[in-house]
């Protein structure tokens, strides 16, 4: 999923610093918050989501969305 942005975006600037040139995000799940964040910082990559929710709430997650996806899965919240 992309919430804010901000892990993908880091990502594919490791990805750019590394030298990749034809680069794509695929995800399930994205915010609009978080697509125009990563767009600001990648505008050259294209990003494939299979549905963009209403909104983040004050915790950056999606709304209405999963939650935190990765506090579930490692039950860190």
């Amino acid at each position: 999923m992309l919430a804010t942005g901000n892990s993908a975006a880091a990502a594919v600037a490791r990805l750019k610093q590394a030298g990749a040139v034809q680069i794509r995000v695929v995800c399930l799940l994205s915010a609009p918050e978080g697509l125009r964040a990563f767009h600001e910082e990648h505008p050259d990559v294209p990003v494939f989501t299979c549905a963009i929710d209403r909104c983040l709430d004050d915790h950056g997650y999606i709304r209405p969305g999963l939650g935190d996806a990765g506090d579930r899965l490692y039950g860190t919240k």
